[in-house]
């Protein structure tokens, strides 16, 4: 039986099955079509926090598919550590993840280098920081999460 480490009521509480997206990177995810877009969100994703198959999961971001349905990206280390792959079924329990945009230490170290842009960044509201981190960080791999972290370091001194 699974504790709830989570005081509030989930917005899910149910058992899915993975499947790969059907392009070439072929990224592993979950369908989660019970939640709905958040309209006024960066990108219409859903900030949640919870736990897969017992695996928790915090500051993570419920992305739309073409049609519009809400999916949960489960990453290589997630299936490796829960032991699950393509086609398997995991119980997934997520909550609403109200907590403040959190620079992750990459980043905050980059953006440090350069006082412009470190300030320039700070100016931003909450919600345009969180957009600029969730979009670095929903890269899919290191090599364009870097990019993106230059690519936004140069916007901001611009």
């Amino acid at each position: 039986m699974e504790t709830n480490i989570f005081p509030e009521a989930p917005l899910i509480n149910q058992h899915y099955q993975l499947d790969k997206y059907p392009d070439k990177a072929g990224w592993t995810f979950v369908a989660i079509p019970e939640i709905k877009q958040e309209r006024h969100a960066v990108f219409s994703w859903v900030k949640v926090k919870g736990t897969i198959d017992g695996y928790e999961v915090n500051n993570f971001h419920l992305m739309p598919l073409p049609d519009g349905t809400l999916y949960f990206p489960v990453k290589a280390e997630i299936c490796k550590r829960i032991g699950k792959n393509v086609g398997d079924r995991v119980h997934i329990i997520l909550f609403a993840d109200q907590s403040p945009a959190e620079i992750p230490n990459e980043l905050l170290l980059t953006l440090q280098d350069n006082p412009i842009a470190y300030q320039a960044f700070h100016s931003l509201t909450e919600s345009l920081q969180q957009g600029i981190i969730d979009w670095i960080y929903s890269a899919a791999n290191d090599e364009i999460k870097a990019g993106r972290i230059i690519k936004t370091v140069n916007r901001l001194i611009s």
